[in-house]
């Protein structure tokens, strides 16, 4: 296993065909964190995004590339990024897109709201649907889907989060060594709602800020009917079981 490099924050980015992005988001990126480093999480992308990666990286030491054998889903590309990650014992961890969408200068700000445990955020969420936050050139169709999971999310699993679906997002590391990142079976975009109410499970504070989310200007969204059908069964079967095992407890303590 190699040593850590100098920085205590890597910022990991899952691609599949996204060549057209990803030199102008790693320079925006390393303008922003100089002293972070970057994993991009590459599954075997047909259009050569992988080949772009090593060969970037062979310019910069702040950047490595990880090749999965194929595409196996957004989840499995953060676990494999994440594990890359305490393995070489970052202290700050940060997952965000390659495709435009969210911008590497709002970074700072949400990595300034982390804290020692105890003290600060322990989960730093980019949000949409904060005071300040807002979606650009989005389709109407993708917004209401987004808003609606949200509000679905929220209701179901009965917490105080209002974007719990972002995929741009700043960990202490201590909470991924905590949520058992192998149990979480979800994929696509479902994963970031599992992993965030695994936090608030634990007891993590996650925190909101407020970001300008901007649709992809090249190449195609990720997001497709198995994705959504994926997360609507999934969050409900969680509600399910979190308004059971409220009823039980309530039954418990009128029965004593």
């Amino acid at each position: 296993m190699s040593k850590r490099p100098d920085g205590a924050t890597l910022v990991v980015i899952p691609t599949y065909n996204e060549r057209e992005n990803l030199a102008a988001i790693l320079r925006r990126l390393f303008d922003a964190l100089p002293t972070a480093h970057v994993l991009v999480v590459d599954d075997a992308s047909p259009d050569g995004t992988g080949k772009l990666a090593d060969d970037l990286a062979g310019d910069d030491e702040r950047l490595h590339v990880l090749h999965r054998a194929g595409k196996a889903g957004l989840g499995a590309a953060y676990v494999a990024g994440f594990d890359w990650a305490l393995e070489r014992d970052y202290a700050a961890i940060i997952e965000m897109d390659a495709d435009g969408s969210h911008a590497p200068e709002d970074l700072p700000r949400l990595i300034g709201m982390l804290g020692p445990s105890g003290t600060g955020a322990d989960v730093v969420l980019g949000s949409r649907y904060v005071t300040g936050g807002r979606t650009v050139n989005w389709p109407w169709h993708r917004a209401l889907l987004s808003r609606g999971a949200n509000v679905y999310s929220k209701l179901a699993l009965g917490v105080a989060i209002n974007d719990i679906t972002s995929g741009f997002r700043v960990y202490r590391s201590e909470v991924l060594r905590t949520v058992r990142l192998h149990d979480v079976a979800s994929q696509g975009y479902c994963f970031q709602v599992d992993l965030a109410w695994r936090a608030v499970e634990a007891g993590f504070i996650v925190a909101e800020a407020p970001i300008t989310f901007v649709e992809r200007e090249f190449g195609a969204s990720k997001m497709d009917a198995d994705v959504v059908r994926e997360a609507l069964l999934r969050v409900t079967k969680w509600g399910l079981r979190r308004r059971g095992n409220q009823a039980m407890g309530l039954a418990r303590s009128l029965l004593r």
